[in-house]
């Protein structure tokens, strides 16, 4: 079963949490409601999120001021947040929230699509990033069991989880690339960014897995050569 990426919608007025989340609805992910900045922080303490959305305007800790916690934290600083406001005071409040660390910044009333669109990307790729994460840890396996394998079964063993994981990576890889497919259209500066890095990643662990694929040998079974003595 897929694990579902977790949503975090922070807004001190319920009827627009109410909005966001029936707009969101559709995209059939876990939507997490927080009606103050102190409350978005204490949800960030104990869950992953996918990307945030962050309404400007609240009583007590603003839009701006949570945004500024979120970052200094080690474990949230790399979520990404959309912040969402109903009053546009011009280019110098719209670069207070790039520079809070904002990936975008929305005015309301916006776009349902349009919102529901750029989330979508967001999610895709943190969807994309916990794939690789796991492909890492059997990679860490395989490395375990080849230093510490012996024999004929540990051989097996390590083949057989060497064409897994190289299936699953393939399987990341395909999906990563109509991703960044997908970004060249959309042209949202952040996402590509985002994608890049992670295609950096994919190719750094497939360099890494052909490392550890045995040489191959032909009928005769002498082994091939891979390159010019």
């Amino acid at each position: 079963m897929v694990q579902k990426a977790k949503i975090l919608l922070v807004d001190d007025r319920p009827e627009n949490l109410l909005a966001l989340e029936a707009i969101l609805s559709a995209l059939d992910q876990t939507l997490v409601r927080a009606s103050s900045g102190e409350e978005a922080l204490k949800a960030l303490l104990t869950d992953d999120f996918a990307v945030i959305l962050l309404d400007v305007q609240m009583p007590g800790m603003d839009g701006f001021e949570t945004a500024a916690h979120i970052k200094r934290r080690e474990r949230t600083r790399d979520i990404p947040i959309i912040f969402l406001t109903a009053i546009n005071h011009g280019p110098h409040h719209t670069f207070r929230g790039y520079a809070a660390g904002a990936v975008d910044y929305i005015s309301k009333p916006f776009d349902p699509w349009v919102l529901r669109a750029k989330v979508s990307v967001f999610v895709d790729l943190y969807m994309k990033n916990c794939q690789l994460r796991e492909q890492a840890a059997l990679l860490r396996l395989q490395l375990d069991q080849g230093a510490n394998g012996s024999g004929s079964n540990g051989s097996k063993e390590s083949a057989g989880l060497l064409a897994e994981l190289s299936a699953r990576l393939a399987a990341v890889e395909e999906q990563a690339e109509a991703l960044s497919k997908q970004l060249d259209e959309s042209a949202d500066a952040a996402a590509v960014a985002t994608a890049a890095h992670l295609e950096r990643k994919l190719s750094g662990l497939r360099r890494a897995l052909d490392a550890l694929e045995p040489p191959r040998s032909g009928s005769d079974g002498i082994v091939k050569q891979q390159g010019p003595e």
